[in-house]
């Protein structure tokens, strides 16, 4: 099963739609509601990380009996130094989107400590892509 999700960049009142989406179609499917948890934080930290940094992207969700996969793809800036990104707090986000709220720089190690796989892949001004990998136990 795989379902494709577009992310628009800086569409604030969308933001979040794509992680429901997922969790609504891993539910649907009777994924145990603890991984369920899990892959729904860390994909609305990777689609929040594409509204916030890139020129907007996808998220895609495949599940098979071994392993649920949500892969988060954007076009942008991409991760200048991907030691300092991980590192908690860390953030690049602009003074208007932390005065929302957001930009707290926890995206990236929330997605490091819900995934049981995690590989990141970005170049310099051209995207990233976030691969992250859960144990599929139903």
């Amino acid at each position: 099963m795989i379902l494709e999700i577009p992310v628009e960049s800086y569409n604030f009142s969308a933001a979040g739609e794509a992680a429901s989406r997922v969790k609504k179609t891993l539910q649907r499917l009777g994924i145990d509601s603890q991984l369920i948890r899990r892959v729904a934080i860390a994909t609305y930290e990777a689609e929040m990380n594409i509204v916030i940094h890139s020129d907007g992207g996808k998220i895609i969700l495949q599940v098979d009996e071994e392993e649920i996969k949500v892969q988060a793809i954007d076009q942008g800036k991409g991760i200048a130094d991907l030691e300092l990104a991980m590192k908690e707090g860390y953030s690049t986000a602009p003074d208007e989107v932390r005065e929302m709220g957001f930009g707290a720089g926890m995206g990236l190690p929330n997605m490091k400590k819900c995934a049981d796989r995690l590989e990141i892949k970005s170049v310099v001004n051209e995207g990233t892509t976030v691969v992250m990998g859960f144990k599929n136990q139903s």
